[in-house]
Protein backbone atom coordinates (compact mmCIF):
# COMPACT_ATOMS: atom_id res chain seq x y z
CA UNK A 1 0.00 0.00 0.00
CA UNK A 2 1.64 3.90 -0.31
CA UNK A 3 1.24 5.49 2.80
CA UNK A 4 -1.63 8.08 3.18
CA UNK A 5 -0.05 10.96 5.20
CA UNK A 6 -1.81 14.43 5.82
CA UNK A 7 -0.20 16.89 7.88
CA UNK A 8 -3.41 18.28 10.58
CA UNK A 9 -1.13 20.79 12.67
CA UNK A 10 2.65 21.39 13.67
CA UNK A 11 4.65 18.20 13.61
CA UNK A 12 0.98 16.06 13.72
CA UNK A 13 0.17 13.57 11.02
CA UNK A 14 -2.85 11.27 10.47
CA UNK A 15 -2.37 8.23 8.24
CA UNK A 16 -4.72 6.92 6.52
CA UNK A 17 -4.73 2.65 6.27
CA UNK A 18 -6.53 -0.24 4.84
CA UNK A 19 -9.75 1.46 6.48
CA UNK A 20 -8.09 1.97 9.93
CA UNK A 21 -5.67 5.51 10.67
CA UNK A 22 -2.74 5.94 12.96
CA UNK A 23 -0.87 9.13 13.69
CA UNK A 24 2.61 10.45 13.92
CA UNK A 25 3.74 13.45 16.19
CA UNK A 26 7.16 14.85 15.50
CA UNK A 27 9.84 16.42 18.06
CA UNK A 28 12.54 17.19 16.11
CA UNK A 29 13.80 13.85 15.04
CA UNK A 30 12.27 12.21 17.59
CA UNK A 31 8.59 10.51 16.81
CA UNK A 32 5.56 9.43 18.49
CA UNK A 33 3.57 6.91 16.73
CA UNK A 34 -0.15 6.42 17.60
CA UNK A 35 -1.34 2.94 16.78
CA UNK A 36 -0.05 0.64 14.10
CA UNK A 37 -2.59 -0.55 11.56
CA UNK A 38 -3.18 -3.96 10.74
CA UNK A 39 -0.87 -6.36 10.37
CA UNK A 40 -1.20 -6.17 6.77
CA UNK A 41 -0.33 -2.37 6.86
CA UNK A 42 3.37 -2.75 8.14
CA UNK A 43 4.88 -1.34 5.11
CA UNK A 44 2.54 1.40 4.85
CA UNK A 45 3.37 2.41 8.41
CA UNK A 46 7.36 2.15 7.30
CA UNK A 47 6.19 4.33 4.42
CA UNK A 48 4.33 6.65 6.67
CA UNK A 49 7.31 7.51 8.84
CA UNK A 50 9.74 7.97 6.00
CA UNK A 51 6.99 10.56 4.60
CA UNK A 52 7.56 12.60 7.37
CA UNK A 53 10.96 12.33 7.66
CA UNK A 54 11.61 9.53 9.96
CA UNK A 55 11.87 5.64 10.46
CA UNK A 56 11.33 3.47 13.63
CA UNK A 57 14.71 4.18 14.98
CA UNK A 58 13.53 7.45 15.97
CA UNK A 59 9.88 6.16 17.39
CA UNK A 60 10.74 7.09 21.06
CA UNK A 61 7.60 5.14 21.71
CA UNK A 62 4.47 3.50 20.40
CA UNK A 63 0.87 4.43 22.17
CA UNK A 64 -2.15 2.28 21.85
CA UNK A 65 -5.57 3.50 22.25
CA UNK A 66 -6.62 -0.30 22.67
CA UNK A 67 -5.51 -3.56 21.80
CA UNK A 68 -7.42 -4.20 18.34
CA UNK A 69 -5.67 -6.02 15.77
CA UNK A 70 -6.12 -3.11 13.45
CA UNK A 71 -4.75 -0.97 15.60
CA UNK A 72 -1.97 -2.92 17.15
CA UNK A 73 -0.90 -4.92 14.02
CA UNK A 74 3.12 -3.64 14.23
CA UNK A 75 3.43 -2.70 17.65
CA UNK A 76 5.43 -6.29 18.29
CA UNK A 77 7.69 -5.92 15.70
CA UNK A 78 8.44 -2.66 16.42
CA UNK A 79 9.28 -3.48 20.18
CA UNK A 80 10.96 -6.85 18.93
CA UNK A 81 12.87 -5.67 16.22
CA UNK A 82 13.64 -1.88 17.35
CA UNK A 83 13.47 -1.98 20.60
CA UNK A 84 10.68 0.49 21.22
CA UNK A 85 8.42 0.74 24.28
CA UNK A 86 4.46 -0.24 23.90
CA UNK A 87 2.04 2.04 26.17
CA UNK A 88 -1.32 1.15 27.25
CA UNK A 89 -3.95 2.19 29.80
CA UNK A 90 -3.37 -0.76 32.57
CA UNK A 91 -6.83 -2.20 31.87
CA UNK A 92 -5.55 -2.26 28.39
CA UNK A 93 -2.06 -4.05 29.14
CA UNK A 94 -3.22 -8.02 29.39
CA UNK A 95 -5.68 -7.45 26.16
CA UNK A 96 -2.46 -6.16 24.38
CA UNK A 97 -0.80 -9.55 25.70
CA UNK A 98 -4.00 -11.98 24.76
CA UNK A 99 -4.85 -12.75 28.50
CA UNK A 100 -8.39 -12.18 27.27
CA UNK A 101 -9.81 -11.33 24.21
CA UNK A 102 -12.60 -8.24 24.12
CA UNK A 103 -13.07 -8.33 20.23
CA UNK A 104 -15.78 -9.06 17.89
CA UNK A 105 -16.28 -12.67 17.46
CA UNK A 106 -16.98 -14.65 14.55
CA UNK A 107 -20.17 -15.43 15.78
CA UNK A 108 -20.91 -11.31 15.88
CA UNK A 109 -19.85 -11.03 12.24
CA UNK A 110 -22.15 -14.17 11.05
CA UNK A 111 -25.10 -12.35 13.05
CA UNK A 112 -24.52 -8.81 11.64
CA UNK A 113 -23.47 -10.25 8.18
CA UNK A 114 -26.67 -8.96 6.87
CA UNK A 115 -26.13 -5.83 7.46
CA UNK A 116 -24.25 -3.59 4.50
CA UNK A 117 -20.81 -3.98 4.45
CA UNK A 118 -20.49 -6.42 7.06
CA UNK A 119 -19.41 -8.82 4.56
CA UNK A 120 -16.58 -7.14 2.19
CA UNK A 121 -15.32 -5.50 5.44
CA UNK A 122 -14.61 -9.31 7.01
CA UNK A 123 -13.10 -10.41 4.04
CA UNK A 124 -11.21 -7.57 4.04
CA UNK A 125 -10.15 -8.12 7.52
CA UNK A 126 -9.15 -11.50 6.92
CA UNK A 127 -6.49 -10.33 3.52
CA UNK A 128 -5.04 -8.08 6.11
CA UNK A 129 -4.42 -10.11 8.87
CA UNK A 130 -6.98 -9.04 11.07
CA UNK A 131 -7.17 -11.93 12.44
CA UNK A 132 -4.22 -13.45 13.51
CA UNK A 133 -2.74 -13.71 16.79
CA UNK A 134 -1.21 -10.62 17.72
CA UNK A 135 0.40 -10.34 21.23
CA UNK A 136 2.63 -7.92 22.45
CA UNK A 137 4.89 -9.61 24.97
CA UNK A 138 6.02 -7.08 26.55
CA UNK A 139 3.38 -4.11 26.85
CA UNK A 140 3.71 -1.74 29.11
CA UNK A 141 1.25 1.02 31.23
CA UNK A 142 1.65 4.17 30.49
CA UNK A 143 4.63 5.76 32.48
CA UNK A 144 3.23 8.89 34.38
CA UNK A 145 -0.11 10.46 34.88
CA UNK A 146 -0.70 13.87 32.61
CA UNK A 147 1.16 14.81 29.99
CA UNK A 148 3.84 11.79 28.43
CA UNK A 149 7.16 12.83 28.31
CA UNK A 150 7.00 12.25 24.38
CA UNK A 151 7.10 13.73 21.48
CA UNK A 152 4.08 15.96 21.27
CA UNK A 153 3.10 15.96 24.64
CA UNK A 154 0.02 13.51 24.71
CA UNK A 155 -2.02 12.97 26.93
CA UNK A 156 -4.01 9.63 27.52
CA UNK A 157 -7.40 10.35 28.83
CA UNK A 158 -9.28 6.96 29.57
CA UNK A 159 -12.67 6.59 27.63
CA UNK A 160 -13.73 2.96 28.24
CA UNK A 161 -16.11 0.64 26.37
CA UNK A 162 -15.43 -0.56 23.13
CA UNK A 163 -12.83 -2.20 25.64
CA UNK A 164 -11.83 -2.08 29.14
CA UNK A 165 -8.71 0.14 28.82
CA UNK A 166 -9.67 2.18 25.45
CA UNK A 167 -8.15 5.60 25.54
CA UNK A 168 -8.19 8.82 23.36
CA UNK A 169 -5.20 11.00 23.51
CA UNK A 170 -5.56 14.87 24.03
CA UNK A 171 -2.75 16.95 22.60
CA UNK A 172 -4.37 20.40 24.17
CA UNK A 173 -1.86 23.07 22.47
CA UNK A 174 -2.37 22.01 19.26
CA UNK A 175 -6.48 21.22 19.91
CA UNK A 176 -6.53 17.84 18.51
CA UNK A 177 -7.92 15.10 19.51
CA UNK A 178 -7.03 10.83 18.48
CA UNK A 179 -9.80 9.19 19.28
CA UNK A 180 -9.21 5.61 18.18
CA UNK A 181 -12.26 3.79 18.50
CA UNK A 182 -14.26 5.45 21.07
CA UNK A 183 -15.19 8.49 18.41
CA UNK A 184 -14.99 7.76 14.54
CA UNK A 185 -15.97 9.68 11.23
CA UNK A 186 -16.68 6.77 9.15
CA UNK A 187 -16.14 3.02 8.81
CA UNK A 188 -16.52 0.35 5.94
CA UNK A 189 -19.98 -1.06 8.04
CA UNK A 190 -21.34 2.69 8.16
CA UNK A 191 -23.58 4.10 5.45
CA UNK A 192 -23.54 7.78 7.23
CA UNK A 193 -19.98 10.15 7.71
CA UNK A 194 -19.13 12.16 10.02
CA UNK A 195 -18.96 11.49 13.97
CA UNK A 196 -20.40 8.25 15.28
CA UNK A 197 -19.87 5.00 17.45
CA UNK A 198 -19.40 1.70 15.70
CA UNK A 199 -21.62 -0.83 15.20
CA UNK A 200 -23.03 -1.83 18.44
CA UNK A 201 -21.10 -5.70 17.85
CA UNK A 202 -17.90 -3.84 18.27
CA UNK A 203 -18.05 -3.08 21.91
CA UNK A 204 -17.36 -4.46 24.67
CA UNK A 205 -19.91 -2.66 26.56
CA UNK A 206 -21.63 -0.33 24.43
CA UNK A 207 -23.09 1.72 27.30
CA UNK A 208 -19.61 2.91 28.46
CA UNK A 209 -19.02 3.88 25.30
CA UNK A 210 -22.01 6.26 25.10
CA UNK A 211 -20.86 7.50 28.45
CA UNK A 212 -17.37 8.15 27.50
CA UNK A 213 -18.68 10.05 24.49
CA UNK A 214 -19.26 13.05 27.20
CA UNK A 215 -15.19 12.20 28.70
CA UNK A 216 -14.29 13.05 24.75
CA UNK A 217 -16.35 15.89 24.41
CA UNK A 218 -15.38 17.67 27.77
CA UNK A 219 -11.33 18.20 26.21
CA UNK A 220 -10.59 21.58 24.12
CA UNK A 221 -10.22 20.86 20.82
CA UNK A 222 -11.41 21.89 17.24
CA UNK A 223 -9.55 18.54 15.27
CA UNK A 224 -10.55 15.22 15.90
CA UNK A 225 -8.19 12.34 14.48
CA UNK A 226 -10.17 9.57 15.02
CA UNK A 227 -9.34 5.29 14.41
CA UNK A 228 -11.64 4.77 11.60
CA UNK A 229 -12.60 7.89 8.82
CA UNK A 230 -11.31 10.82 7.92
CA UNK A 231 -9.99 13.89 9.60
CA UNK A 232 -13.04 15.96 11.30
CA UNK A 233 -12.38 19.50 11.96
CA UNK A 234 -14.72 21.06 13.99
CA UNK A 235 -15.25 21.47 17.80
CA UNK A 236 -14.91 18.20 19.66
CA UNK A 237 -17.72 18.54 22.01
CA UNK A 238 -19.97 18.97 18.88
CA UNK A 239 -18.64 15.75 17.56
CA UNK A 240 -19.40 14.23 20.56
CA UNK A 241 -23.08 15.16 20.70
CA UNK A 242 -23.61 14.29 17.49
CA UNK A 243 -22.16 11.02 18.07
CA UNK A 244 -24.65 10.76 20.94
CA UNK A 245 -27.24 11.78 18.86
CA UNK A 246 -26.85 9.17 16.26
CA UNK A 247 -26.20 6.57 18.79
CA UNK A 248 -29.84 6.98 20.56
Amino acid sequence: MTADVTQVADDTYLVHGHHTNWVILKDGDAVTLIDTGYPGDRQGLLESLAAVGSSPDAVAAVLITHAHNDHLGSAEYLRSAHGIPVHLHPAEVPHARRDFLQQATIGDVVRNAWRPGVVSWARHVIQVGGTQHNPVVAPEPFPGEGPLDLPGRPVPVHTPGHTDGHCVYHLPGAGVVISGDALVSGHATSRIKGPQILLDFFHHERARVVASLDVIGALDGDTLLPGHGPLHRGSVRAAAEQARDRAS
